[in-house]
C-alpha cells in the first residue's frame, strides 16, 4: 500500500506528542526558533485547559497534531506557531492582540484568518459555508498559509473522525470531498488530496471502501512483486542508456479505484491499472528520453499520453504522462518528472517553503504572486453574487477541470471545462465581451453556446454598435467571472428595466407562494436584506433581481424568513397578515372542496385524480387538469409540451382549472435529464450529489449520446418543486454538466 494509507489514531499524552514534534523539527536540519515554538504550545495547552476531543483526549493533542502535519507539508516557522495556536481565537478568550503581542502579527493574522465567523447568524447553511470562504479567500489573498493550516486542521479531523457521530461523520466527509480535497488539488498537494479523498470515502461509502481494500490486500503479494520486478528492469535499463533516474511505485490510492470502477461500472477485477510508477530524472531532456526508452520497452496504449511539461497544470503540476502494458499483459501508468516537479506535485505550493528560500514574508519567490491570480478572481466574483450562485462559481472556477485555447496571437488562455466563447471574450476584457456580436472557431463561425475543446483556436468578433450582452449568456457562460461581468453591465446600463423587472419577479414570487405584497411596504422587513447586499433602498433590490444578483425566489423566501423573526407590534402585522391569508385560502378550500391526491378539482368534489407521465408535475408548479375519457382528470404542468399544443384546439373545452391544496403531505414522482460532457465519474458525482441531499431515488440510467456527450435520466420522489429546484441546482454544479431539464417541459 502507498504512503498514503490510513493509519489508525491512538490518542497520546500531549506533551509526549510534543516532545516528539520538537524531536521532528530538531531533526528536519531548518532553522527553527524552538523557543518560539514551545511558547505556542504552552498557550495553546493554557488556553484549552479543561476542553476535551470526542476520544477523550486533551484538546491541545489536536493543535500538535496538525502542526505535525504542517511540519511534514514543510511548512515555515509562522506556520507551525499558527498551527498550534489555530484554534484559540474561535474557542478560547485569547484574542487577535494577544497573539500579535506574543509572536507577531503575521502569525496573529494567520489564526484569525483560519478562524470561522462564529459570531454572525445565518439564515442556511448555504450563507453560512459562502461567508466562511469568503473569509478564508482574503485571508488567502494576502497570505496563501491560511489555507494551508486549514488542510492540516481538517487533515487530522478527518483521520479521527471515528469519534464522531454517523451523521457528523457524512457531513464533514462531504465537505471534505466538495471543498477541501479540491482545494489541495488546485494549490498542487496531491499527498494530502489523496488522504483526505480516502478518508472521507471510508464514511460517505463504508462498504465500497472496504471491498477496495479488503480486495487490494488479497492481490498485494503478487502485485509487490509485479511492481518490485518492472522497477528493477526500468531503472536497469535506463542507467544503461545514461539516464540517472530513481523509480517509485505505489498502488493508486482508494478513491481513484473507487472512480474508475464507477464510471467503468466495473468491480476491482476489472480495474487493471492498479498499480503506478514514477521515473524521476535530472533534467527536462531526461524526461523525454526516458519516455521513448518506456516506449521501447513496452507497448503504449494509444490516447493515454499526456504532456504536462510543456503546459502545465493551473496547480503548477508537471509531469508526462504514458500508460503501458508490461510484459505480464497487466497495463500500468508512468509518470516521468524532475525532482523540482516531484516536490512540486507532492506538495504543491507548500513546496515554496520546503525546498525554496522566499523572497517575501509569506515565503513566496517574487513573480509566484500570479500563480494565485485565481483567488483574486474568486474575490471579484463573490462581490456580486449571492451565496448559491458563490459556492456555484466557486466550484467551477476554483475546482473544475480545466480547458486550453488559443487566442489568434497563439497566446494560451485557460478556462473552466465547458466553457463557450462568451467566457474567452470575458477573459480578454470586459469591453470584449460587452460588444462581441459572434465567435470563430478554428476558422468556422460556431454559436456562442459552443463548449471550447483543448486546443481551440478562438477569434471573438465585435462590433461598436452591438447591443450588449443578452440576459441568456447568463445561463451559457460558465465561469463566475464571466457571469459577474455580465451581471455588472446589466446593473449599469439597464437599472429602469432591472427594477421594472425585478418588481414583476419578486411580486409573481410571491404570489406564487402565497405571500403578501404588504411585506414590500414594510421597511422592517426588508431592511436586513437591503444590509446585507449592501443597497440603498427597496429599488436597488428590485434592479439587483433584475440583473441577476439575487434571484427572487431567494430573495422573497428571505423577506418571509425575516418577517418570521421580528418581534415587534407593527412588525408581527405583515406576517400575521400572511397567515391570515394563508388561514382563509385553507378554510375556503375546506368549505368547497377536499383535494384528491393533493389537487383541488374546480367544480368537481370526488374523482379520479392522476398525474400525467408526459411532465410529471410537483406541488408548487402552475398545474391545468384535462378531463380524459373514462379516466377522470389527468394533471398536466402549464408548460407541459401537451398542453401547450392542445389548449387552443379541438380538446380546448376539456381543459379545466386545477390547483394544488394548501396542506400537501405526499411525495410525488418526477423526472429530469441531466446533459453532461461524458468523463469517467460522472455518474458517480450525480449518485454522489443525490445521496448527500437524501433524494429518495427510484431510478437512475445513463448512456452515451455522442462522442464526448452523455445523457443521464434521473427519477425520484420530492415533496414539492422548491425541493426539485434545489436538487436540480446542485446537479447543474457539477462540473461537466451543461444542462438539466425536466421531463415535459
Amino acid at each position: 500500500m502507498d504512503d498514503t494509507s490510513i493509519k489508525p489514531y491512538t490518542p497520546l499524552d500531549p506533551d509526549a506528542m510534543y516532545a516528539e514534534l520538537e524531536t521532528r523539527l530538531e531533526a528536519s536540519g531548518r532553522n527553527f526558533d524552538i523557543g518560539r515554538i514551545r511558547a505556542a504550545y504552552n498557550m495553546a495547552k493554557r488556553a484549552h485547559e479543561g476542553q476535551k476531543r470526542k476520544d477523550g483526549s486533551p484538546y491541545v493533542t489536536h493543535c500538535v497534531a496538525a502542526a505535525q502535519i504542517a511540519l511534514d507539508m514543510g511548512l515555515d516557522e509562522d506556520s507551525i506557531v499558527g498551527t498550534l495556536l489555530h484554534d484559540i481565537i474561535e474557542d478560547t478568550e485569547f484574542t487577535h492582540d494577544d497573539i500579535a503581542r506574543e509572536f507577531g502579527s503575521a502569525v496573529a493574522d494567520l489564526v484569525e484568518g483560519v478562524s470561522k465567523l462564529t459570531l454572525v447568524q445565518y439564515t442556511s447553511k448555504e450563507d453560512e459555508q459562502m461567508e466562511n470562504m469568503r473569509k478564508m479567500l482574503l485571508a488567502m489573498a494576502k497570505d496563501i498559509r491560511v489555507i494551508l493550516i486549514k488542510i492540516a486542521d481538517r487533515l487530522h479531523n478527518m483521520r479521527t473522525m471515528a469519534y464522531q457521530s454517523t451523521d457528523k461523520q457524512r457531513l464533514k466527509s462531504l465537505e471534505t470531498m466538495e471543498i477541501y480535497a479540491p482545494l489541495a488539488h488546485r494549490l498542487g498537494m496531491q499527498r494530502a488530496k489523496w488522504e483526505l479523498e480516502d478518508l472521507a470515502l471510508q464514511y460517505l461509502d463504508p462498504e465500497g471502501y472496504r471491498e477496495i481494500t479488503n480486495t487490494i490486500a488479497e492481490k498485494m503479494p503478487q502485485l509487490e512483486e509485479f511492481m518490485e520486478n518492472t522497477k528493477n528492469r526500468i531503472e536497469e535499463v535506463m542507467h544503461a542508456e545514461g539516464i540517472p533516474c530513481t523509480v517509485q511505485h505505489r498502488i493508486k490510492h482508494i478513491y481513484s479505484i473507487y472512480r474508475k470502477m464507477y464510471s467503468q461500472k466495473v468491480d476491482l477485477s476489472g480495474v487493471f491499472d492498479l498499480c503506478a510508477f514514477r521515473v524521476i530524472v535530472d533534467s527536462i531532456p531526461d524526461c523525454y528520453n526516458a519516455l521513448g526508452l518506456l516506449h521501447y520497452m513496452f507497448k503504449p496504449v494509444p490516447g493515454r499520453f499526456k504532456d504536462y511539461i510543456s503546459t502545465p497544470k493551473p496547480n503548477m503540476y508537471q509531469s508526462v504522462h504514458t500508460t503501458v502494458i508490461g510484459t505480464e499483459g497487466i497495463p500500468f501508468e508512468v509518470q516521468i518528472r524532475t525532482w523540482d516537479m516531484h516536490y512540486t506535485a507532492e506538495y504543491g505550493v507548500a513546496a515554496h517553503w520546503k525546498y525554496k528560500i522566499g523572497d517575501s514574508a509569506t515565503g513566496l519567490k517574487s513573480g509566484d504572486e500570479e500563480k494565485f491570480a485565481w483567488i483574486r478572481r474568486l474575490l471579484e466574483t463573490q462581490q456580486e453574487s449571492d451565496a448559491g450562485d458563490f459556492i456555484h462559481d466557486l466550484k467551477v472556477d476554483m475546482f473544475s477541470d480545466e480547458v486550453f485555447v488559443f487566442s489568434p496571437k497563439g497566446d494560451v488562455i485557460n478556462l473552466p471545462s465547458g466553457a463557450t466563447p462568451i467566457d474567452f471574450a470575458y477573459s480578454i476584457h470586459s469591453d470584449i465581451g460587452n460588444h462581441m456580436i459572434g465567435a470563430v472557431v478554428n476558422s468556422r463561425i460556431v454559436n456562442l453556446n459552443y463548449v471550447l475543446q483543448n486546443g481551440d483556436v478562438v477569434e471573438i468578433r465585435t462590433s461598436k454598435s452591438a447591443p450588449g450582452p443578452n440576459r441568456d449568456w447568463l445561463n451559457i457562460a460558465k465561469s463566475g467571472s464571466a457571469r459577474t461581468k455580465i451581471k455588472q453591465w446589466f446593473k449599469r446600463e439597464r437599472r429602469d428595466e432591472n427594477i421594472m423587472r425585478g418588481r414583476e419577479m419578486l411580486e409573481s414570487e410571491f404570489k406564487h407562494n402565497g405571500i403578501t405584497l404588504d411585506l414590500l411596504e414594510n421597511e422592517a422587513v426588508y431592511s436586513p436584506l437591503l444590509t446585507k447586499l449592501s443597497l440603498q433602498t427597496i429599488d436597488d433590490l428590485y434592479a439587483c433581481i433584475g440583473y441577476g444578483g439575487i434571484t427572487a425566489t431567494r430573495a422573497a423566501h428571505r423577506l418571509r424568513d425575516e418577517a418570521a423573526h421580528l418581534g415587534t407590534s407593527d412588525r408581527k402585522t405583515a406576517l400575521d397578515k400572511v397567515n391570515e391569508a394563508a388561514e382563509r385560502r385553507e378554510q375556503q378550500a375546506k368549505r368547497e372542496q377536499h383535494a384528491i391526491n393533493g389537487v383541488l378539482v374546480e367544480g368537481i368534489d370526488n374523482c379520479l385524480v392522476k398525474f400525467s407521465r408526459c411532465c410529471m408535475p410537483v406541488p408548487g408548479d402552475p398545474i391545468v387538469g384535462f378531463i380524459t375519457r373514462g379516466q377522470g382528470v389527468s394533471i398536466h404542468r402549464k408548460d407541459c409540451r401537451n398542453y401547450l399544443n392542445q389548449s387552443a384546439g379541438d380538446n380546448e373545452a376539456r381543459w379545466i382549472k386545477v390547483s394544488w391544496a394548501s396542506q400537501i403531505t405526499n411525495s410525488y414522482v418526477t423526472t429530469f435529464t441531466i446533459a453532461a460532457r461524458d468523463r469517467n465519474g460522472l455518474v458517480m458525482d450525480i449518485a454522489t450529489v443525490l445521496n448527500s441531499l437524501n433524494a429518495k431515488v427510484r431510478t437512475l440510467s445513463a448512456r452515451t449520446t455522442a462522442p464526448g456527450e452523455a445523457l443521464t435520466v434521473v427519477t425520484l420522489e420530492v415533496k414539492n418543486a422548491t425541493d426539485l429546484k434545489y436538487i436540480i441546482s446542485r446537479i447543474a454544479a457539477i462540473p461537466g454538466v451543461t444542462n438539466v431539464t425536466r421531463a415535459g417541459g
